[in-house]
């Protein structure tokens, strides 16, 4: 009897059903197995689709209904997987079993029901999370298509620190990704461009026909992170529609700003908030950065009257590091010992540093944590409907070298800039087939 018992219940835990359609209730087994029949087909479908057409697969795991219909179906598995061994326990029969292997049998069940039952109830917890922080993070932006075969998304690195007035973004820089191939060149754009031309059809236009000049600005400095702050603060009915297409009236206007900067549609933007990246990087588990500088870095503090930094929490060496979440946000704000220029670099070495751990063990193994400080950092207009497209993109990506065009100085004089000469670097980099242009 011992060995029928543990037959019937190794059996019902491997394929659920069998229990039922070997030694009891056929109808309820035949229910069963066709409920075992129908997981495997899925994720044999899954796996199929995997290895014939992965951007199929990201788009249905990432779509909401999708996750919707499979956390019923996760609810159900586990109504389904609980019915199926309770009714075998009792086809079990425990009191005929021999005494001294009842206890050991009772565990065994209960441990395997909490296994299946468990993984389901899981999964379906998971499953909610997931959908609340995808629904948080992408917004209602269209599906835009590629433009010249490729895809520009503009990053903004904002921080609203305590001596501004609202929050800028310190760190702007456009990613360029072929639309077939996927690889990807960074234009790193600085904040400090003057005189910043406006397309005729931009809302900003209007207000600044020759370009965002220095001193004619409705702020108290007068550079290209400071539209952001004005069109927020004082203007942001010119951009009456951005909030209901998943964006923000400042964030419009500098992707207005970029796009003419540039010469380049920008599709889509992610805008990253600095505040909130130290519960992002305590929930990965910290960042490794490595500092090349020539001299200490100091975290925190302010210079005295003769230059003498005061008030510092830490003073950093060149060489490798590994930053807790404050830490790391105290690096990408340092400034009191170098430039603005220098600064942007760090907070570019940052976010970088970040990227890296979102590898899927790392994010598994801290998921809610992460799905919680993620969704407070991360606010982008691409539709959740193109995320499968886009992670798809990202792994071609991952495996190609990133170019980078930096229109910094020495190679760009943000003060008094020659937009032309802007334009033709950031399209020779683009396509440097084209001998047209």
């Amino acid at each position: 009897m011992t060995r029928r018992a543990w037959w019937l219940l190794v059996g019902n835990f491997l394929v659920p059903g069998s229990a039922q359609v070997l030694a009891g209730n056929r109808r309820l087994g035949r229910l069963g197995l066709a409920f075992t029949l129908a997981l495997w087909t899925a994720l044999l479908l899954a796996v199929v689709l995997y290895f014939v057409f992965p951007t199929g697969l990201y788009t249905l795991a990432t779509f909401d209904l999708s996750m919707l219909a499979l956390q019923a179906a996760l609810v159900i598995y586990a109504v389904v997987w609980l019915v199926l061994t309770l009714d075998t326990l009792r086809l079990i029969r425990v009191v005929r079993v021999r005494p001294r292997m009842r206890g050991v049998l009772a565990f065994a069940t209960i441990a395997l029901m909490a296994v299946s039952v468990g993984t389901a109830g899981a999964g379906t917890y998971l499953l909610g999370v997931t959908r609340g922080t995808l629904s948080s993070i992408f917004g209602g932006g269209a599906m835009e298509a590629p433009v010249d075969g490729r895809y520009n998304i503009m990053l903004l690195g904002g921080d609203a620190g305590e001596d501004r007035e609202g929050l800028r973004p310190d760190s702007i820089s456009v990613v360029s990704i072929d639309a077939s191939s996927g690889t990807a060149t960074i234009i790193g754009v600085t904040r400090e461009f003057r005189d910043v031309p406006f397309a005729e059809d931009s809302p900003m236009h209007e207000l600044y026909p020759d370009g965002y000049n220095w001193g004619d600005c409705n702020v108290s400095v007068c550079k290209l992170n400071s539209i952001y702050t004005e069109v927020e603060l004082k203007n942001p009915e010119l951009y009456p529609d951005a909030v209901a297409e998943g964006s923000e009236p400042g964030i419009e206007a500098m992707r207005d700003a970029v796009e003419s900067i540039l010469d380049l549609p920008i599709q889509y933007y992610a805008l990253i908030d600095m505040e909130g990246f130290a519960q992002l990087i305590d929930a990965l588990g910290g960042v490794d950065i490595t500092y090349d500088g020539d001299e200490p870095l100091p975290l925190g503090g302010l210079l005295d009257s003769d230059g003498v930094p005061y008030g510092v929490n830490q003073w950093i060496e060149p060489g490798d590091w590994h930053f807790n979440g404050e830490q790391a946000l105290a690096y990408a704000r340092s400034r009191i010992t170098s430039d603005d220029y220098a600064r942007m670099e760090r907070q570019r070495q940052v976010q970088e540093a970040l990227v890296r751990q979102f590898e899927p063990a790392n994010v598994l193994s801290k998921f809610q944590d992460v799905a919680e400080a993620g969704s407070q950092v991360i606010k982008t207009d691409v539709p959740q409907g193109m995320l499968g497209y886009f992670v798809q993109l990202g792994l071609k990506t991952r495996s190609q070298p990133i170019e980078s065009v930096e229109l910094t100085p020495p190679t760009v004089d943000p003060e008094d800039p020659d937009y032309n000469v802007v334009r033709s670097m950031v399209h020779e980099a683009l396509f440097p087939d084209d001998s047209g242009n």
